[in-house]
């Protein structure tokens, strides 16, 4: 079998499309992949460095550019469409699959031109622009929640959940010690970067049994650090985790974005959470998302402009002293998981081919 995955832009999208080209390189060892992207987007450093082909188009994003943002990217539509024919004549797959993100439109209709078999991967609760466009035109759609089917055509729509990069945690060493990982995506978030620091402040008592896991980005490395060490705290500050799988598998509580992938590693092994959820995402969907975890007992969300040291030390205080409701957070994050995802996803893909 021969596949494309296309786009990506951001982890969000890519991750889960590099969890489903394993589960196809699992299934079948002489399988071949290529992913389509972009030179701005992560997987122009990330899918080569994991060993997959990548080719590039010139597409970029039509939405909040301006007027001249928007002139160059109609400009640059059909020739990444031209570029994305090219690409699937010398490469012939049995299959294309969309990621999400804007380099995900050229290719798939470029695909659907040509007759190929085509599915998209929907990680949000509300789908994105291109997606919602795409919908129409592929064979079928995978999508993380229930709730995105009203969305889709009917008739399309498989709900999968969303694929996640490991099958399970590794068996770390633990200790008595209460251990918070904070992160804000591959570049940090600023916003909680500076909330953290100033909850800690407020949770000084608790520093003999508490422990911290920060990844900052690099914008934020130096200041931050330097703010750990006016603090009793453990702390470990890292500008990127490489191995974030031991990351989860350390923590008790993780205060984070909401993005579409980190919910899904989170559900998949029972993580709670306090959700931050990124004001300025397409559409709000990290609000929708983290909303979806927080009506089901799974986490706990506070709004970015509502988010304080003060009421941040709240949250983490409250959590720290009630074990038992971390344990049912954590219990009710693992029943919306599906860790299963990139499974169901390859299966569908075969049958698909195949009709």
């Amino acid at each position: 079998m021969r596949l494309i995955m296309a786009g990506g832009g951001t982890g969000g999208h890519l991750f889960p499309g590099l969890a489903v080209a394993r589960e196809f390189q699992r299934r079948d060892q002489m399988i071949k992949i290529m992913f389509v992207g972009t030179k701005q987007g992560i997987e122009h450093r990330i899918v080569p460095r994991e060993g997959f082909q990548l080719e590039t188009i010139p597409i970029k994003g039509l939405k909040g550019r301006g007027l001249r943002g928007l002139a160059e990217a109609l400009y640059g539509l059909p020739l990444s469409v031209w570029r994305s024919l090219g690409i699937l004549r010398r490469f012939r797959p049995d299959c294309v699959i969309g990621l999400g993100g804007y380099s995900s439109g050229p290719v798939l209709l470029a695909g659907k031109l040509q007759r190929i078999r085509c599915a998209i991967m929907e990680q949000n609760l509300r789908p994105g622009f291109t997606n919602r466009i795409l919908g129409k035109l592929v064979d079928c759609i995978f999508t993380a929640y229930d709730e995105s089917s009203a969305f889709f055509p009917r008739g399309k729509v498989v709900v999968t959940g969303n694929p996640v990069r490991w099958q399970g945690l590794p068996k770390v060493a633990r200790d008595e010690k209460f251990t918070l990982l904070v992160f804000g995506g591959s570049a940090g978030a600023h916003r909680i970067n500076l909330g953290v620091v100033e909850a800690l402040k407020k949770l000084r008592d608790l520093a003999p049994d508490l422990r911290v896991i920060h990844q900052t980005g690099e914008a934020d490395l130096a200041t931050i650090r330097y703010a750990y060490r006016l603090l009793p705290i453990e702390a470990e500050v890292l500008p990127f985790i490489e191995r974030m799988d031991e990351a989860y598998a350390r923590a008790d509580l993780v205060l984070c974005r909401a993005g579409a992938g980190t919910l899904a590693e989170l559900t998949a092994f029972g993580k709670a959470a306090i959700l931050v959820p990124y004001p300025y995402a397409a559409y709000d969907h990290q609000r929708w998302n983290a909303q979806a975890l927080r009506e089901r007992g799974a986490a706990e969300m506070i709004l970015d402009r509502e988010l304080d040291g003060e009421k941040l030390a709240a949250s983490i205080r409250t959590l720290y002293q009630d074990r038992q409701r971390l344990e049912i957070m954590g219990h009710a994050a693992r029943g919306l998981g599906k860790p299963q995802a990139a499974r169901q996803i390859v299966d569908e893909c075969y049958a698909l081919v195949q009709k």
